[in-house]
């Protein structure tokens, strides 16, 4: 686990940036630790909860943007519901996830590998495509394993060989458009 040093530069830009875009009072965090107490994935963190919310409070942008704990987070929501303060730290690690990969930090990188099939299936059809996002992230990760459930998966009807695309895909490639246009700003 990784140990917090705050004596590096504090970057107040980055705090109010993640505060804007996550519609969070960073402030009101108090170190309660609720929120790590309560994670389910708090034993693969190299940083918990509660400690990337005091570095992203210290405006620790290094520290809080290359740590693995903002990629291992499932977003289930248990530190946001178990805030004394009602803060959404999965909403916030969301966010962190977002910056860390506009800035091209990945230091998990078959999860980003993944998250980038995954939203590549939705833009191109409207929603997952299961099997070309599983042949996408095997092509991006050259990870074999697992190979074995796909024939599984077919032979039980989970997977089909063609994508279904949706009705009003249009409107889902638009969304994809109008965030690509924001973060360019």
């Amino acid at each position: 686990m990784t140990v917090l040093d705050l004596t590096h530069s504090c970057d107040m830009q980055f705090v109010a940036e993640v505060a804007r875009e996550s519609g969070q009072n960073l402030t009101l965090c108090y170190q309660c630790g609720n929120c790590t107490a309560g994670c389910p994935f708090t034993f693969a963190y190299d940083l918990p909860a509660s400690s990337v919310m005091r570095a992203l409070q210290w405006g620790q942008r290094e520290v809080v943007l290359s740590c693995r704990s903002i990629w291992i987070c499932a977003t289930c929501k248990t530190c946001s519901t178990r805030c004394p303060n009602n803060i959404d730290v999965a909403r916030i690690m969301e966010v962190l996830r977002q910056i860390s990969r506009r800035e091209g930090y990945a230091p998990e990188k078959q999860i980003k590998q993944f998250q980038d099939s995954f939203l590549q299936s939705v833009m191109r059809h409207g929603r997952v495509f299961e099997l070309g996002t599983m042949m996408s992230f095997i092509a991006r990760s050259r990870r074999l394993t697992d190979v074995d459930l796909g024939p599984k998966a077919l032979a039980r009807g989970k997977l089909f060989l063609r994508a279904r695309d949706i009705r009003g895909r249009g409107e889902v490639e638009a969304i994809f458009r109008r965030y690509r246009e924001a973060q360019e700003k």
